[in-house]
C-alpha cells in the first residue's frame, strides 16, 4: 500500500475536520502541525487515488484542504516534498500491519508469510482497485531521486526484509529466494489486478504462493 497488503482504516477527510471546526463556533481553530499534515495528506490522498499525483496541481489540492496556501507550503514545500510524503505515510501504514500480523502468528512463519499474500488478495479485489499506489505514483516520475520514487523503493526494501526474515525461519539459511519468489508474486498480483481484474491472474497468485512455500518446506 503490499499498497501492499492493505490496511482498511480510513483517514478522516479534511472536509470533514473543517465542518467539525465550523460547527464549534465562529472563531479560528488552532490545529497542531501534525493535524495541518494529516489534512493536507488525507486530502492528496483522496485526490490521488481518484486520479493521479500529476494530475492534481497544488492550486487544487490547497481548495480541497480549506487551509492557507502559506499554511500548506510550510508543510510541504513543493508538490514533489507532499507526493514523496504521502507515499512515506502509506509505507508505515501497510509494513505497520504486517508488523502487527507478524506479532500475531509469531512461532508460525508460513503461515505469517501467506498472510502477506492474502492480504495483497483482498486489496487487490476490494471495489475501486487501481493498482500498486507505491508503483502507480512513483512511474508517474523518471528521476530516480525524486521523492515519490525513493519513499516507494524504501517501502519495497523493507517488505522485502520482512518476506526474507519469514522464509528464512521457514528455510534456515536458504530462505533468500524464497523471499524474492513471494515478493515477486506479490508485484505480479498488483499489476495483473490493476490490468485486469481480480478473476484475471492475480486470482492465481495466493495459490501459487502456498505451493511454493510448501515445496521449499518439502525440499528442506
Amino acid at each position: 500500500m503490499v499498497h501492499h497488503s492493505r490496511v482498511t482504516a480510513a483517514p478522516t477527510l479534511a472536509a470533514d475536520v473543517l465542518a467539525a471546526a465550523d460547527a464549534a463556533g465562529g472563531a479560528p481553530v488552532r490545529r497542531s502541525r501534525a493535524e495541518r499534515q494529516a489534512i493536507v495528506l488525507d486530502t492528496a490522498e483522496r485526490l490521488f487515488a481518484g486520479r493521479s499525483s500529476r494530475s492534481v496541481g497544488m492550486d487544487e489540492l490547497v481548495r480541497e484542504t480549506g487551509l492557507g496556501k502559506m499554511t500548506v507550503y510550510r508543510l510541504f514545500k513543493s508538490k514533489d516534498d507532499l507526493v514523496g510524503a504521502y507515499l512515506a505515510r502509506k509505507a508505515a501504514t501497510v509494513l505497520g500491519f504486517i508488523d502487527a500480523e507478524l506479532i500475531r502468528l509469531q512461532g508460525d512463519p508460513r503461515a505469517a508469510l501467506l498472510s502477506v499474500v492474502d492480504a495483497v488478495e483482498r486489496d487487490v479485489t476490494r471495489t475501486g482497485f487501481r493498482g500498486c499506489p507505491f508503483t502507480n505514483v512513483s512511474s508517474e516520475y523518471d528521476d530516480p531521486q525524486h521523492p515519490a520514487r525513493s519513499a516507494a523503493a524504501d517501502y519495497k526494501f523493507e517488505l522485502h526484509l520482512r518476506l526474507e526474515r519469514l522464509a528464512d525461519e521457514i528455510i534456515p539459511g536458504n530462505g533468500e529466494d524464497l523471499a524474492a519468489q513471494i515478493h515477486l508474486i506479490i508485484d505480479g498480483m498488483y499489476l495483473s489486478g490493476g490490468l485486469l481484474g481480480p478473476d484475471g491472474p492475480a486470482s492465481h497468485g495466493r495459490q501459487l504462493a502456498e505451493k511454493l512455500v510448501d515445496a521449499a518446506i518439502a525440499r528442506a
